[in-house]
């Protein structure tokens, strides 16, 4: 079985107020060419279809277009779901008239998770397609009123999914979620509350062959070399400068085996930072990448961006050696600030103490007890 795994295409996004809609544009003619030339039995988008529940009509109509594309010019299977940027009945409305046989567009939290079941020579493959959820609405769903942290909806969700798997299936789940050691970067939004315990462990997934996952932006594995984040296929910020964005074509043999090839996407403009005395920075080539120039001149220059921008028109950030450091700074402060984050703080104290970490029922006390005493602060 061949899967094309991508996320986070966050369609509609903006860099630095600089529409991003001809990049976007040139990431799904290359999606399709990929498809044409490896003929993947599925292709997986983990979330984050749009950057908001309300994306532009130009956003929503480009990828419209790339669906109908890729549903009357190939074979193609498509499994997606709705990430914590999508709206999750927009995601879910899309599957009204899809073919079940070859689709499974997954948006609101559903109790009884149905897996598309695909078939190679091998025997059935079953894909299970979680959507993102907030646990106040994954309580709903699954009439259960501990669930207090992404983890427990994740863990809801993947038991409604194992009831529905045929026996001897090799299993696929597609997830959107911050798996335990994942690299973050500066685009991605918090997917619990404030205080909450973000991260789910990837235990979480066993018995899965192949875990596709969207949140995080660059491309890696997290825990086991088959829990994998495909990444987004541009960089939405400049933490990112220099990183090769790609999308996974995973190989899946009969024993349930994975072999993961990344096929590297070509971007019409990237991201750089250029470092350097601003007479350098004149003399250098001309591009239409998206530029942060950071300046060690001595003295302020008199609006340095405007003649920076005849040589790199999508400059969009200048700053000087000096206040860089400044924010590192502050950084550092920030870092030390997150120390104190009170949940943070009990789960240290436990592992310190017990050597071990606190299991799910003491977590969703923690969690319910932070959140009690919130409550009673924003009342005082």
């Amino acid at each position: 079985m061949r899967m094309l795994h991508t996320a986070d295409l966050h369609l509609g996004r903006q860099f630095h107020g600089m529409s991003l809609e001809d990049d976007h544009a040139a990431i799904l003619d290359q999606i399709l060419q990929a498809i044409d030339k490896y003929r993947p039995d599925v292709f997986i988008i983990a979330g984050d279809i749009f950057d908001r529940a309300s994306p532009p009509a130009t956003a929503v109509r480009q990828f419209n277009a790339f669906l109908g594309r890729v549903a009357r010019e190939t074979e193609t299977a498509v499994v997606m779901i709705a990430g914590n940027h999508d709206s999750g009945d927009r995601i879910g409305a899309m599957s009204v008239l899809t073919d079940v046989r070859r689709a499974l567009i997954r948006g609101p939290l559903l109790a009884d998770e149905t897996p598309l079941i695909l078939h190679d020579a091998a025997g059935p493959v079953a894909i299970s397609a979680l959507p993102f959820g907030y646990e106040f609405a994954a309580r709903d769903c699954f009439g259960d009123e501990t669930i207090a942290m992404p983890e427990h909806v994740i863990r809801a969700q993947v038991t409604a999914a194992r009831r529905h798997l045929p026996e001897g299936a090799r299993w696929v789940v597609v997830a959107h979620a911050f798996v335990e050691g994942g690299s973050f970067s500066e685009g991605e939004r918090p997917l619990a509350r404030v205080g909450g315990i973000e991260t789910v462990r990837h235990d979480m997934f066993d018995g899965a062959h192949y875990v596709a996952l969207g949140h995080l932006h660059l491309p890696h594995s997290v825990g086991m070399p088959h829990i994998r984040y495909a990444g987004a296929p541009l960089a939405f910020g400049f933490d990112e400068a220099g990183s090769v964005k790609s999308m996974s074509l995973v190989d899946l043999d009969e024993q349930g085996r994975v072999a993961i090839t990344a096929l590297p996407f070509a971007p019409t403009r990237g991201v750089r930072i250029l470092r350097g005395k601003f007479a350098d920075l004149l003399h250098g080539e001309p591009s239409i990448d998206f530029i942060k120039a950071v300046l060690t001149d001595d003295v302020p220059l008199i609006d340095p961006m405007k003649r920076l921008r005849e040589l790199y028109p999508n400059a969009c950030q200048l700053t000087y050696t000096r206040d860089e450091r400044a924010l590192d700074i502050m950084s550092e402060i920030k870092v030390q600030a997150t120390l104190h984050d009170p949940a943070k703080v009990i789960r240290e104290f436990l592992m310190q103490v017990r050597s071990e970490d606190p299991v799910d029922a003491e977590l969703a006390l923690i969690g319910s007890a932070l959140s009690d005493l919130r409550s009673v602060e924003a009342e005082a």
